[in-house]
């Protein structure tokens, strides 16, 4: 059975300034030693989590994507995060997945926070990514998207279930914390699933604290990696054959109810 390496990235970001960003992404990229497949980006990467889209936007030719480009091509790996996009004049959070050749896929944030506004700066996405790397379904999703069970939720197929890891990329802040840490756990034990979740630290241009709180759970919600507050790079491999053994051993998903997901 395969096993998968991730690299998970919990850093402090420079307010809505994309070349320190990058700069600093960089720099920690390329310090990483290990041997790595994925590398796991905050939501806004580039940017931190502002509701200016009008000055920080580019389209998918623009300095960041260019940047996701050609990292991902030198270190060789699959290098994935959200960015402010403007496309067909609406603007969207979009979760970037780079592959090393240059070819990508994209996710719109479906479930913006309207607490902070963002529904009144960025347009929702209405359909999920799932990617295939090595045999592994990857189920792609953006931050308050986490507090949504049905839009992660698995669907059986012929073949078993629909993904293998769930990621959400975040900017989810400190004073939430608790909903954060549970939820990713509560994902991981209803899809019977391994769940990645990637998070900023430190205060953001609205002197919002992130404490991170970046975690790797295994699909029986046990904690397999967690860190508060710190900076930090971690990698770590999962596998695949203790994902099967879950699902043979307590096969709950066969009993799940079926239901059809309506897009907008």
């Amino acid at each position: 059975m395969s096993s998968l390496t991730l690299t998970l990235i919990q850093t402090n970001l420079s307010w809505e300034n994309k070349s320190e960003n990058l700069a600093m992404f960089e720099k920690k990229i390329q310090a990483i030693q290990e041997k790595t497949e994925i590398i796991i980006l905050p939501e806004m990467f580039s940017t931190g989590f502002s509701m200016k889209p009008e000055l920080l936007a580019e389209d998918m030719s623009g300095e960041t994507v260019t940047w996701m480009k050609r990292v991902a091509r030198e270190k060789r790996v699959i290098l994935t995060g959200s960015v402010i996009i403007k496309e067909n004049d609406n603007y969207y959070n979009r979760l970037i997945w780079m592959l090393p050749n240059g070819e990508y896929g994209i996710y719109d944030k479906r479930h913006r926070f309207a607490y902070a506004g963002e529904d009144q700066h960025y347009a929702a996405g209405n359909k999920r990514l799932i990617a295939s790397v090595k045999g592994w379904k990857i189920n792609l999703l953006v931050c308050y998207d986490l507090r949504f069970p049905i839009w992660a939720r698995q669907q059986s197929q012929d073949q078993g279930l629909e993904y293998d890891l769930l990621v959400y990329v975040a900017n989810w802040p400190e004073r939430r914390s608790l909903p954060w840490k549970t939820l990713l756990q509560a994902r991981a034990i209803e899809n019977q699933s391994f769940v990645v979740g990637v998070n900023r630290v430190g205060e953001d241009g609205n002197n919002i604290y992130h404490s991170g709180d970046s975690m790797v759970i295994s699909p029986l919600g046990e904690v397999m990696y967690h860190k508060q507050h710190d900076e930090d790079v971690f990698t770590i491999t999962i596998q695949k054959d203790t994902l099967e053994e879950v699902r043979t051993k307590f096969p709950f998903w066969k009993d799940a109810d079926d239901f059809t997901l309506l897009n907008d």
